[in-house]
């Protein structure tokens, strides 16, 4: 049976289907999801941008927040680690662009899904480079360097140690509401936090 009629001046009725009719559905929530913001996404905006009806929608995505997730998955651009060749200027760079990140347009609408899923793991999974195991493997991608540079011991290798400078950064964002947080922010971050701690798991060689 098929999804969707759609009618065309100067020609007879065409149907999109499948693959087709999805990629004209997410092309229409990331547009809403941009101008809007996922306060805004309605399946019915959707619906009406994507010129189809809300029963196909909700056929693919169960609910406004799957949609707002898969909308926001095609606007994401995983970025790897930066590489400067100190451990103190990687974490320092890794936490800049967070917080440019968060900051941004795109960043807000990171937090409103965020928020909505109320910390499900399974939902978090589904946001680009969001799941405790992407972040988890970000960081221990950097702190690994610096064990192989010989800045870190290998016992400092963990991921609640790897991560403790983005958990920060983002209790600034989710837990303080704050639209940006200050350079200095994210210096004291690593200067007063990450790097002691970082030592504190083993012999630091200066």
């Amino acid at each position: 049976m098929a999804d969707d009629p759609v009618r065309r001046p100067g020609e007879g009725q065409t149907r999109r289907r499948g693959a087709v009719l999805e990629e004209a559905i997410l092309d229409a929530a990331v547009e809403e999801l941009t101008e809007s913001g996922f306060a805004g996404l309605t399946m019915d905006r959707v619906a009406e941008r994507a010129r189809t009806n809300k029963n196909a929608i909700y056929r693919r995505w169960p609910n406004r927040l799957a949609l707002g997730i898969a909308a926001y998955r095609r606007l994401a651009k995983s970025v790897q680690p930066p590489d400067t060749g100190n451990l103190r200027d990687d974490v320092l760079e890794q936490l800049r662009r967070a917080n440019r990140h968060w900051s941004s347009p795109l960043g807000s609408v990171l937090r409103e899904l965020i928020a909505a899923a109320g910390g499900a793991s399974e939902l978090m999974a589904q946001l680009p480079d969001q799941s405790a195991d992407a972040v988890a493997a970000s960081w221990l991608t950097i702190l690994g360097r610096a064990v192989a540079r010989g800045e870190a011991a290998p016992e400092a290798l963990h991921p609640r140690v790897a991560t403790v400078a983005i958990v920060l950064l983002r209790n600034e964002f989710v837990v303080r509401g704050v639209p940006t947080a200050p350079d200095e922010v994210l210096v004291e971050i690593v200067d007063e936090v990450y790097l002691p701690l970082v030592r504190q798991r083993g012999t630091h060689s200066s």
